[in-house]
């Protein structure tokens, strides 16, 4: 068991950017075309985070050409290059599954205000 948590605590990263559900952020991901490697970004709301130490992981919500689009990333991938912050949300669940029934100006979350 100690062998297990040893391997655990070496693949988990140092620096990690404090978000939560509900706040949109933008994840720059980095994949593989053939032998070519970019970097893509993909922008969304947070709709749930879930688990815990190397196996945490957070799914983010955007609507592309009219279409939801949801992802799951392991938050310590190495894979994962940054997270970027771009508005902090004000909710009051943990999981904003509500978010995908609904469209336009209704899908929106208010933004905390800063002081």
């Amino acid at each position: 068991m100690d062998i297990i948590k040893a391997i655990e605590n070496e693949q988990l990263k140092e620096q990690i950017v404090n978000f939560a559900v509900g706040d949109t952020i933008k994840v720059h991901y980095r994949i593989k075309e053939g032998t070519r490697e970019r970097v893509q970004i993909f922008e969304g709301t947070v709709i749930k985070k879930q688990g815990g130490s190397n196996r945490e992981t957070f799914t983010v919500r955007r609507i592309s050409y009219g279409v939801g689009v949801e992802r799951t990333f392991p938050l310590h991938s190495p894979k994962i290059e940054k997270i970027e912050v771009s508005r902090r949300g004000k909710v009051r669940r943990s999981r904003l599954f509500y978010l995908r029934e609904r469209t336009g100006k209704a899908a929106k979350v208010k933004e905390k205000k800063k002081y």
